[in-house]
């Protein structure tokens, strides 16, 4: 028994040319998967945000010893001395992260009418970090005074490291969660279903220290208020989802 064909098949689409040609040998092709080819990608992007505040607990100082002097040896010698005082007493409080962060030795001049400028003397400094308990900060700072510190340059509050990752994962849960929520509200608007995560991007960052201040003389006549915050912690999440 004869087939009737189309004298010409390129007038037909692509997809009904092979199912008529498949059709004549008897197969059945699968008319869903052959939809589902034509159906453009549909995905919704969305990003989700979450912050997580958590309490200061470590401050962070910058302190050291600076002196004038006639001669650059006098000055040097001075804050050598100084500066090891500092440094053992800081040793015997157990701070953490000690190390120095500047040291310098420059001249001083006057300036003269019509003439070049001379050298009257020399300012020397020797700078160390440290970090330590926000509740201690206070009476060592008073007591790095006493022992020899003129100049504190900066305080600045931080969490524990094992806090600020704790903080961050559970940002990072809050923000897929925001995510989420704000994608399924769109394509309910839509009536449309949420179906697969094509695609996840995850952007989170600890924080810097907070500053309290950014100099300060030193002065041993007080007791020293050292009084920490809360630290942010954030993190971003975007999802691509197919509808």
């Amino acid at each position: 028994m004869n087939r009737l064909m189309p004298t010409n098949l390129n007038l037909l689409s692509p997809i009904a040319a092979v199912a008529l040609a498949l059709g004549m040998f008897g197969i059945s092709p699968n008319m869903d998967a052959v939809s589902a080819q034509e159906q453009p990608s549909r995905n919704l992007t969305v990003t989700g945000q979450g912050i997580v505040g958590i309490p200061t607990t470590l401050t962070e100082v910058r302190l050291g010893v600076e002196v004038q002097g006639k001669t650059a040896q006098e000055v040097q010698q001075e804050v050598a001395r100084r500066s090891q005082a500092v440094v053992e007493l800081l040793r015997s409080r157990n701070v953490e992260k000690l190390q120095t962060t500047g040291i310098q030795l420059n001249p001083l001049y006057r300036s003269n009418d019509n003439a070049a400028p001379t050298i009257t003397g020399y300012s020397a400094s020797n700078i160390v970090s440290f970090r330590l308990p926000t509740d201690r900060a206070g009476t060592l700072l008073d007591e790095a005074v006493n022992a020899g510190a003129t100049r504190i340059d900066g305080v600045s509050f931080t969490a524990a490291d094992a806090a600020m990752e704790t903080a961050r994962q559970q940002a990072i849960r809050a923000a897929t969660q925001d995510a989420l929520t704000q994608a399924d509200t769109v394509l309910s608007e839509l009536n449309l279903t949420r179906r697969e995560i094509v695609k996840i991007q995850v952007n989170s960052a600890m924080p810097y220290p907070q500053p309290m201040f950014s100099r300060m003389e030193a002065a041993a006549d007080f007791s020293t208020p050292v009084i920490g915050g809360d630290q942010q912690i954030s993190a971003s999440v975007t999802l691509d989802i197919s509808y």
